[in-house]
């Protein structure tokens, strides 16, 4: 990843209020040299031990010497660090490190003007050499990253607020990178510095953050769009490096194993319909699903905002860095004639209803901002979002069993000839609220008691059989749908209503 601070993954890491960090006359205090003067550095060995001798070791051993403050984004920060600034291709600046990482130290220390913390990827753990200097306030950034240092002299703020207002180019790298390179670094005692300035403690959150509740509206007009996001999430819109890459990704509070992820992505249709896109999607997870690491739980057309839709519901197992995640995901596609608009949803599979409604409430109230205004309307249940886990039960029973390619024939036929017609739409759309209403807490009960999903897979068994009655569909028309779907429906009422009743009043005569 090109931009070590975009965010992906965040973490929260509470420590002890008590690890105070105050400073000693024979403490190691780092001067980084550079053509618009020095920038003098006192340590919080305290608060991140591991950091603070990993950039004095790198400091003694000239490894920063010659690079440059890469990427600058006044009001916001200077990042420095990266070996590649010294002779390699711009292309890869942001992107070096010494060969190794640090695991993550964070705490408490608020990232105010003048606080020195580590850069890093999407993984937490993977701090190198990279580091930056705040240069306004940027607590969003608390408890994210590691705080391991601040500037102490009247120079080093002088000096920050001087690179802070060189000119830059494409990704933030200035244009005169001479002005900003760091031409020395020196290792010294405090005791040898005379003009520090009299600073107290460092500030420090003193109370958990507390998820918001709230909302509040993201508008990006060079996209076009606009949805609600929750508030006090990190929201970032990183680089588009192929039509598959996120444009927008909204980051949670870590909460369970890992955090939770909002992400939107947008890509042209090329012509292409909905059903272009489901069919090569169904392609592309076939060697997932294959391998058993994936698990589709439903896959659903819908209507959100009078704009076709399809809502796609699965878990798997996926490994970072050695480590094994069982994670949950929601994946709703909105399609319009000259986009698609993809919202992505993942969490820990546990914590995976803590922000489901929130992610709902995102995608319906989503708008293409050039578009007029409508009354938006979703046939997405807000009942379904209030479930625990949530899921289509027959997908649930019938996953891995002789009725899987069955279920996925039926949904075939449903996208390509049910919906195709009006009457089928309107049935469709009513299904779905009154399915919906329940079938996400008995597919909750399947996966959580095997015993109870085999007595749901032989219970709709007579169901699923009547329902191959669809494939003699041949035209779609209108009357042929209408006429098997309500030989369909008969046949079921009789079946699970008209005959258990019977026998009931025989055995009671």
């Amino acid at each position: 990843m090109k931009k070590i601070l975009i965010i992906i993954s965040l973490s929260l890491l509470l420590i002890n209020l008590g690890n105070q960090s105050f400073a000693q006359s024979d403490d190691k205090l780092v001067i980084l040299h550079t053509n618009l003067g020095k920038i003098v550095i006192e340590f919080f060995p305290n608060d991140a031990p591991n950091h603070v001798v990993n950039f004095i070791k790198l400091s003694e051993n000239g490894f920063y010497d010659g690079t440059i403050f890469h990427r600058i984004i006044p009001g916001f920060m200077i990042q420095g660090g990266d070996p590649n600034t010294k002779d390699g291709d711009k292309s890869t600046w942001g992107t070096g490190g010494p060969g190794y990482s640090v695991n993550a130290e964070f705490n408490t220390i608020k990232h105010n003007r003048g606080i020195v913390s580590m850069a890093r990827s999407a993984d937490p753990n993977s701090a190198g050499s990279q580091f930056f200097i705040v240069h306004k306030d940027s607590n969003f950034l608390d408890e994210q990253y590691t705080v391991f240092g601040r500037i102490v002299t009247e120079e080093s703020f002088e000096t920050l607020d001087k690179i802070a207002s060189m000119q830059t180019g494409d990704k933030d790298i200035p244009v005169d990178t001479e002005q900003v390179k760091i031409t020395k670094v020196e290792v010294v005692n405090r005791s040898e510095i005379s003009n520090l300035l009299d600073l107290s403690d460092p500030e420090r959150i003193t109370t958990p953050i507390v998820n918001s509740t709230g909302s509040q509206l993201y508008e990006n007009k060079v996209l076009d769009i606009a949805f609600n996001v929750p508030e006090g999430w990190l929201l970032q819109q990183p680089e588009k490096t192929n039509e598959n890459a996120p444009d927008i990704v909204a980051v949670g509070p870590k909460v369970g194993p890992i955090n939770p992820v909002f992400s939107l992505t947008i890509s042209n249709a090329k012509g292409e319909t909905l059903d272009d896109l489901i069919k090569q999607k169904a392609e592309f997870l076939k060697k997932a699903l294959k391998s058993g690491n994936l698990e589709i739980i439903s896959q659903e057309k819908s209507t959100i905002n009078e704009k076709q839709a399809y809502v796609t519901n699965a878990k798997g197992i996926f490994t970072s860095n050695g480590t094994s995640y069982n994670v949950q995901f929601r994946e709703v596609i909105i399609s319009t004639p000259e986009k698609f608009y993809t919202f992505a949803y993942s969490n820990g599979v546990d914590n995976f209803n803590d922000q489901i409604s929130r992610f709902e409430e995102s995608v319906n109230s989503f708008k293409i901002t050039s578009e007029p205004i409508k009354e938006t309307k979703s046939i997405i249940s807000s009942k379904e979002t209030e479930k625990k886990g949530g899921g289509c039960l027959i997908a649930t029973a019938t996953f891995g069993s002789e009725f899987a390619p069955q279920v996925q024939q039926l949904r075939e036929l449903r996208d390509n000839s049910l919906l195709q017609t009006a009457s089928g739409t309107s049935f469709m759309a009513g299904f779905n609220q009154f399915y919906y209403s329940f079938s996400p807490t008995v597919a909750d009960w399947e996966r959580e008691n095997p015993a109870f999903k085999e007595v749901v897979k032989i219970a709709i068994t007579p169901m699923l059989s009547t329902l191959s009655i669809m494939t003699l569909v041949e035209d779609g028309s209108e009357a042929e749908v209408l006429g098997l779907g309500l030989s369909v429906i008969t046949l079921n009422i009789g079946m699970y209503f008209v005959a258990p009743t019977m026998i009931i009043q025989r055995l009671r005569k």
